[in-house]
């Protein structure tokens, strides 16, 4: 199979391709990681990468005529729910700011999701103030010496490697002394301890790190430009969140429905209005995200993804405390409570009086809501910054 002229790739040129692949890697006689490695090495994991990193370089329009002919074909998929942290954030943030080792090191076992992985941002004292954070990295040689804690952290329990943001100069203001990594996440003093969510189960966690050694060759981008990075990463993590690839009447509008047409004996007119509304708001969203991970795909996420990420906390919201009103009292019985470790929930799986609670978290996780709403006013309409007077302060003399 030829990739010449990848970037003139049309969608029947794609179709071919993929059509030739599956010729010679049938689906039925080849075992899935297998499968899922030689796809990637074909570049139809993610067509729109370089050649050699999964993709030929096509336009990121093309893959859904890659995934709807693999999927006919019966092809095993790489889970991507399992991941979402490595394929919506860690991957295009190793492709931007890696060195083509580290593109060449870690991005065929995060597709395949041989390797998950976890972000290391948020801190008890740097949350909706990344910059803030405090966990510090020390030279040492050819390695890091990193210390302090995280929170918030997802798949931490599952994850083999994670993204992590340290304080490499307490000297320079907030922005300016910080650095990027990847971690281990089974090194050496790395210790992962659940946190107990108001659903009862316990799918983030707290992450202590104590003397962990990162090789210099695991940071990406230069020293001290690790805010660029985070800044990057953020943007491609509200995309994940807010515009992830999902079919129509899938999520919270989904399961709303579902309850809609099965149960007559709960409509309403004044609740047929409600759920009229809120599938065209949801139908809305998902369009208008669709032009977002096209945006994203092409490496540009912009400050639109905080628009989406702002629009799917406030439906998530909004539409299961519609289902929990539909319900009624029969919503109220939450049948497990009981403090398991899911790698990822999903809203067909629990019960409505779950879906009502967990999405209380929407508007905290990738950034608060009321975070999202300054980075619209500020870089999407152009409004005024709010004062900022700890913009030019060391970071080591700020109040704490």
């Amino acid at each position: 199979m030829t990739t010449t002229n990848a970037t003139n790739r049309t969608a029947d040129d794609i179709a071919s391709q993929a059509r030739e692949f599956l010729k010679f890697t049938p689906p039925a006689t080849t075992g899935r990681i297998e499968f899922l490695r030689a796809r990637f090495d074909a570049g139809l994991a993610w067509v729109h990468y370089p050649e050699g990193l999964g993709g030929i370089g096509a336009d990121p329009a093309l893959q859904p005529v890659v995934d709807a002919i693999f999927s006919a074909a019966g092809a095993p998929g790489n889970k991507p729910h399992t991941n979402i942290i490595g394929l919506g954030m860690a991957a295009p943030t190793i492709l931007r700011f890696g060195t083509p080792e580290q593109k060449r090191r870690f991005l065929r076992p995060l597709w395949t999701c041989e390797e998950i992985w976890c972000q290391l941002f948020s801190e008890p004292g740097a949350g909706s103030d990344l910059a803030n954070v405090a966990t510090s990295a020390k030279r040492d040689g050819d390695d890091w010496v990193v210390n302090g804690q995280k929170v918030w952290t997802s798949l931490a329990h599952e994850a083999t490697w994670a993204i992590v943001v340290a304080r490499t100069d307490p000297a320079q203001p907030k922005h300016r002394g910080l650095t990027f990594f990847v971690c281990d996440m089974r090194s050496p003093g790395v210790d992962v301890r659940p946190l107990r969510q108001i659903t009862g189960e316990s799918e983030f966690n707290e992450v202590y790190l104590d003397d962990v050694r990162i090789p210099d060759d695991q940071r990406l981008g230069e020293v001290g430009q690790g805010w660029a990075v985070t800044q990057n990463t953020l943007m491609n993590e509200r995309v994940a969140i807010g515009a992830g690839t999902v079919p129509r009447e899938s999520g919270a509008i989904g399961e709303l429905l579902r309850v809609w047409r099965d149960r007559p004996d709960l409509r309403t007119l004044g609740a047929f209005d409600e759920v009229m509304r809120f599938w065209v708001e949801a139908e809305v969203a998902r369009l208008t995200a669709e032009r977002l991970r096209q945006q994203q795909a092409a490496g540009l996420p912009g400050p639109e993804g905080s628009g989406a990420k702002l629009t799917y906390a406030r439906l998530n919201q909004e539409i299961s405390s519609l289902e929990l009103d539909l319900l009624g009292t029969e919503a109220l019985r939450y049948t497990d409570y009981s403090a398991r470790r899911p790698v990822l929930v999903t809203h067909a799986e629990n019960p409505a009086g779950w879906r009502f609670l967990r999405a209380k978290g929407n508007s905290i996780e990738g950034g608060t809501s009321e975070i999202m709403r300054n980075i619209i006013a500020e870089r999407v309409l152009g409004l005024p910054a709010e004062p900022r007077a700890d913009k030019d302060v060391a970071w080591k003399d700020l109040p704490r």
